[in-house]
């Protein structure tokens, strides 16, 4: 590590930086702070006590718009500019490729590019690849984007039919028992357990899934939940890798922490180790993804599993108005279950706003044109289109808005579909405007374009852009919404670089894509609540807030109706100044108004009554330190005798030695016959399970098995590859095995 003050040296590229050289420096970005201590200029008191706490576990309960990921980024960089922390030694993670590449950006305006900003399934993926040749060989599976069809054919080939309902369903089922380390055959009684409402009978749920692992292996290919669990398996078993890994990466950060599932935070204690060198950020009271799997529990139980941890509570809001924050605090007032336990009560730091609004209508096309109308009135009042959006609780509601929009004559963009450089027009008009930018002396449509954004027109006027936006939706008109976003774009950057070229716009377009730095498309904003997280607007219309949309129909048990107040309450936190809430008395017109407005409202909206609840745990800003907060206190490490060989007593360095408990020529007293019956009971676990024959038992500790012949657990989870998993689910199976007896086979032989 260099020297407080000095430079770090550039590192080579290797596989955690995936040979990507850092973005330089964009124009339309601030100018990076000048010292390590003006990173902390402008941060709050609890915001700073995140930032300089560089050292041991950490633990932030952040509110929602309390600057959460401000707090995190400037963290990293002030130990980046102090010298405390190596670049290359930090990786930050969060779930979403879009806050991946915001914090990638923060990190480049603080002057702290070369850290690494990922998803977990992305640093996954990169270690996987960098690993595989090593750990298992030969070609690694190709990576499916979209499971559903897999799933469809594997519903075909067990024989049942699923409509297009059913399949998304099962293969969201398929999803979270991957996610919650659940193998097919014990599908059933965990989603009973965890209270799960299958959409088929569960056998048959377990069935497709079983067939759906044959058919991945079969076609050589694995799904981004494979990416995880592979990865698991390799760092569990090859103690060389996951020390390699540990090696690199010697602070960790992890943000959204309230969405981590097991699996995930299994994968983060194997990259941590021994040591304590990270960060969580999360809030409780927006945990909305528990369907695929997510858990608050690991950020609520992070004080008992790291009882030395500094707890920083940010509750200072920054984003929305005194009205808007008295709404959200409202809601969770009335919450009840571990997650209100432990709600922070909001303090809005910004000046007084208008009330909510809340508007009753008699059927969905009126809440639709009512919505459309009062946004025409704040457009015309000066708000721009792109700092308003409607909310809704499902997709299916989109249409309606669409529809009544465009008759408006209002721009708009769908939230939630294809990220923005990945989008078809977008990737065409780079390689329009990279061959204006090589050739345009030799482009005729060039000849009258005087300035940077007369040509990025031109350029762009040949790939569908037009003065006026095209009538109607639908495609064509987000074709067009989003060759605007590029024209804007261009009139932003000539503004702030004078003289700026084509060739200067493509290097700033191709920093944007690799940061996933989209520009402001200028539309009314469309998403479901769930895709507007971390997102936000001056002006949010939340619709449907009605019984049976929120909460949905299907939220049955108290933990499924908590998540959906949690819901409203993000679709709530996303809104600056102006909030608008709606729901309508019937579907269509003419209809039974037979609809009431949510529970969720009762006391909240004017002239309701408040449901019978309890006061939730109120929540202050401030720092809870632990026993041990020394910063300069040394990870704790658990002592280890060496592992010594148990033939000739030489210390064991190499993983294969150390599990096999011998040296590689020391004599062996292997049973083979037992190491063959081991192995072929192997391959009908890993076909049951779906998953490669390594995640079952690696081939040198079968072979220790098969030399020491365990007779008790005991002895068998002396074992080093035998963790207390495998041991709970195969312990009896390996056991029995040693002991020579012959294991009942199931209908299908095995």
């Amino acid at each position: 590590m260099p020297a407080c003050g000095q430079p770090a040296q550039p590192s080579p590229a290797t596989w955690q930086h995936g040979h990507v050289t850092a973005a330089t420096h964009s124009t339309l970005f601030p100018q990076a702070p000048d010292t390590a201590d003006a990173v902390l200029d402008g941060l709050d008191p609890e915001q700073r006590e995140v930032a300089t706490a560089l050292h041991g576990p950490v633990c932030v309960l952040a509110g929602a718009g309390t600057g959460k990921t401000r707090a995190i980024t400037h963290r990293i960089a002030y130990g980046v500019r102090a010298g405390i922390l190596q670049p290359s030694s930090v990786l930050a993670v969060t779930f979403t490729n879009r806050a991946a590449g915001e914090m990638r950006g923060r990190l480049r305006q603080l002057g702290a590019a070369g850290v690494q900003a990922r998803t977990f399934h992305s640093a996954a993926l990169r270690q996987l690849q960098y690993f595989w040749p090593k750990a298992i060989g030969g070609s690694m599976p190709r990576l499916v984007d979209r499971k559903i069809q897999l799933v469809a054919d594997a519903a075909a080939a067990c024989r049942i039919r699923l409509d297009r309902n059913e399949l998304r369903d099962v293969t969201a089922e398929i999803e979270w028992s991957k996610v919650t380390q659940t193998v097919p055959a014990d599908y059933a009684p965990a989603a009973a357990k965890a209270g799960r409402e299958a959409p088929r009978d569960p056998a048959e749920i377990a069935q497709i899934y079983n067939v759906y692992e044959d058919l991945k292996r079969d076609r050589s290919v694995m799904d981004f939940e494979d990416v995880l669990l592979l990865t698991v398996a390799i760092l569990q078993d090859r103690h060389d890798i996951a020390d390699q890994v540990r090696s690199q990466y010697q602070h960790f950060v992890v943000d959204e922490y309230q969405d981590v599932s097991p699996l995930q935070q299994r994968l983060l204690e194997l990259w941590l180790g021994e040591r304590d060198n990270l960060c969580v950020v999360g809030d409780a009271s927006q945990t909305i993804y528990s369907f695929t799997g997510a858990t608050p529990d690991h950020l609520l139980d992070f004080r008992t599993r790291h009882p030395g941890a500094t707890v920083v509570k940010l509750v200072r809001d920054y984003r929305s108005t005194p009205q808007v924050v008295h709404l959200a605090n409202g809601l969770l007032a009335q919450a009840s279950g571990r997650a209100a336990d432990h709600r922070l009560e909001l303090i809005s730091q910004r000046d007084a706003g208008p009330e909510p609004v809340y508007t009753e209508y008699t059927d969905e096309p009126a809440e639709a044109e009512g919505a459309s109308r009062r946004i025409r009135e704040l457009m015309a009042s000066g708000v721009p289109a792109s700092e308003i959006a409607i909310l809704f609780r499902t997709n299916s509601q989109s249409e309606s808005y669409e529809q009544a929009l465009a008759d408006a004559g209002v721009p708009y963009q769908l939230r939630g579909a294809e990220r923005f450089f990945d989008r078809p027009e977008v990737r065409k008009a780079g390689v329009a405007l990279r061959g204006a930018a090589r050739f345009g002396g030799n482009d005729t449509l060039l000849d009258d374009a005087v300035d940077l954004p007369s040509q990025v027109r031109a350029v762009l006027s040949g790939e569908g852009w037009t003065t006026q936006p095209p009538a109607g939706s639908g495609a064509v008109r987000e074709r067009w919404e989003s060759l605007a976003a590029l024209v804007n774009l261009a009139q932003d950057f000539a503004a702030a670089k004078t003289g700026a070229t084509l060739a200067d716009l493509v290097a700033e377009l191709d920093e944007r894509a690799n940061a996933q730095h989209a520009p402001t498309v200028q539309g009314v904003t469309l998403a479901s609540l769930h895709s507007a997280k971390g997102l936000e607007w001056d002006v949010v219309f939340l619709v449907g807030v009605a019984e049976g949309m929120m909460p949905i129909t299907y939220a049955k048990t108290d933990e499924q109706v908590e998540e959906e107040r949690r819901l409203l309450y993000v679709g709530v936190t996303r809104a600056r100044r102006h909030l608008h809430v709606s729901w309508s008395l019937t579907r269509a017109p003419g209809g039974r108004p037979n609809r009431r407005p949510s529970r969720f409202l009762d006391g909240l909206r004017p002239g309701s009554t408040a449901t019978v609840g309890r006061a939730a745990a109120r929540g202050s800003g401030g720092v809870e330190r632990g026993f041990t907060t020394r910063p300069d206190a040394a990870p704790r490490r658990t002592q280890r005798s060496p592992a010594r060989c148990r033939v000739c007593g030489r210390t064991l360095t190499d993983a294969g030695e150390m599990k096999l408990m011998r040296c590689e020529d020391c004599p062996s007293d292997m049973d083979e016959g037992l190491y063959e019956r081991l192995r072929e009971w192997r391959g009908v676990q890993a076909r049951l399970s779906g998953q490669p024959d390594f995640c079952v038992f690696t081939d040198k500790t079968l072979m220790a098995i098969a030399e020491t012949e365990p007779t008790t657990p005991d002895e068998l989870s002396r074992i080093p590859g035998v963790l207390k998993r495998k041991l709970d689910r195969y312990g009896d199976d390996v056991l029995a095995i040693c002991a020579g007896q012959e294991l009942e086979q199931g209908p299908d032989g095995e």
